[in-house]
């Protein structure tokens, strides 16, 4: 598990939705000391814990975890049918590729 990058994932969806760590801490429900934890990849949480960052982020949780993740698992974990497979397979690389451009900024 990747917990740098999940951390400032967290961080980067926190700040474009200007948020501030009080804020996500309280609609996550935890701490804002274990807000900074978390963003700064410092502590472990719960599958609980991350639902709840991203239901207070309004993001996905693959997002948060991609780095943590093959993309095999990626794609295999979302049955979108063969007719959208493609474009699927398409907005994955999309979104890797756009990650990639942000953390080379």
């Amino acid at each position: 598990m990747n917990y740098a990058e999940l951390g400032r994932r967290v961080r980067q969806q926190r700040t474009e939705r200007g948020m501030t760590q009080e804020d996500l801490a309280e609609k996550s429900g935890i701490s804002c000391s274990f807000v900074g934890h978390i963003e700064r990849g410092e502590k472990k949480f719960s599958i609980g814990t991350l639902v709840n960052l991203c239901n207070a982020l309004g993001t996905a949780p693959n997002y948060l975890l991609q780095d943590s993740l093959d993309a095999e698992v990626l794609n295999s974990s979302v049955d979108v049918g063969k007719e959208n497979k493609a474009l699927f397979d398409g907005m994955v690389a999309l979104v890797h590729e756009y990650n990639q451009r942000v953390k080379n900024y």
